[in-house]
């Protein structure tokens, strides 16, 4: 249903101030917060004053950011109507995606798992979800916090889901650990499982985790280090490489040779955070410009202004893209 279906009148009042009336008291309460403390989010974003006043309420402000406004309600009412989760995160998300929605008319489809459905918060991230959907192989690169990895695995988990895919394989190289993976106690899955830790935290959030255990006890879902997919050819499955900028040109090749018959495959990471040796090449790095121009690959680059983690991520990022930039004018002056 749409939000307008849900909204019972929209109207101008003779002051200049915009007037929404809703049918479901319950779900307007959840649009609005507790103590009104997600309209106070909204005012302070928007710059409008909003009034609730029963099951109805009033937008003041200048023309521009009152029907911004109103579009944004309107969009997360829709989105606690079917029982999605109201919060800050979400409430900047719907502003930035109503934004672009209204000057370059993107739509934007969420993304349905087991236990929610995740919405782009971003244009870019909404470009993303719609690459995965559409290609065979895709990248998404960009900094800390843009939701790379966390979309891919949502995608994966309604693949699966959809019956789309039997599978979802989940990896990561272990590069921190190293020829010293031998010196941690316990057996290989429990050297390995805090490399795969943020995979497992994602799958969780998508799936119920009783789900998520009865699925790895099947092999319907797998997440394993980079090494383990040598020699494999991954058929009708949902691939993801996650923190591809640790692997080498090599390993990179490897992996994307794994690809097989009905299988998709994300590969993500953040070339500014390398942790190979100093003066090694990046797999990440390589594989774009090789790839470079070759059909049905699907590459979507974040930037800073898509990090949705944290306002603070995003000024740290900012911050150090800053430090990096003059530094690199300094080499070169």
């Amino acid at each position: 249903m749409s939000p307008q279906a849900h909204a019972l009148k929209q109207q101008d009042t003779d002051d200049g101030v915009l007037a929404l009336a809703f049918d479901n008291n319950r779900v307007l309460a959840l649009l609005m917060g507790e103590h009104d403390a997600h309209l106070a989010v909204m005012e302070q974003r928007l710059g409008v004053a909003i009034t609730p006043r029963g099951n109805r309420l009033s937008i003041r402000g200048d023309r521009t950011s009152s029907e911004l406004a109103r579009s944004v309600l309107l969009h997360l009412y829709t989105k606690a109507a079917r029982g999605d989760e109201i919060n800050r995160g979400e409430i900047d998300g719907a502003i930035r995606m109503v934004k672009v929605a209204e000057e370059k008319d993107v739509q934007g489809g969420g993304v349905r798992t087991r236990r929610k459905t995740v919405s782009a918060r971003t244009a870019n991230q909404q470009a993303y979800i719609e690459q995965i959907r559409k290609n065979e192989l895709c990248f998404g690169v960009g900094p800390a916090g843009t939701g790379k990895t966390y979309l891919a695995v949502a995608c994966a988990a309604e693949a699966l889901m959809n019956g789309e895919v039997d599978r979802i394989i989940l990896s990561r190289p272990a590069v921190e650990a190293g020829e010293r993976l031998g010196f941690l106690p316990g057996d290989m899955k429990e050297k390995v499982d805090p490399y795969l830790r943020p995979l497992y935290d994602a799958l969780y959030d998508m799936m119920p985790q009783s789900l998520v255990a009865k699925a790895m006890a099947e092999n319907q879902i797998e997440i394993a280090p980079l090494a383990f997919m040598r020699g494999r050819t991954l058929a009708s499955a949902f691939i993801i490489l996650d923190e591809a900028q640790n692997t080498t040109p090599q390993q990179m090749k490897m992996f994307l040779t794994r690809l097989g018959e009905g299988s998709r495959m994300v590969i993500t990471g953040d070339p500014t955070q390398v942790d190979l040796p100093y003066g090694m090449v990046s797999g990440l790095d390589d594989a774009l410009s090789v790839l470079d121009g070759v059909s049905g690959i699907g590459i979507t680059a974040f930037q800073t202004a898509d990090i949705v983690r944290h306002a603070m991520v995003g000024r740290i990022v900012a911050a150090y893209d800053k430090k990096g930039s003059a530094a690199n004018r300094k080499v070169r002056g």
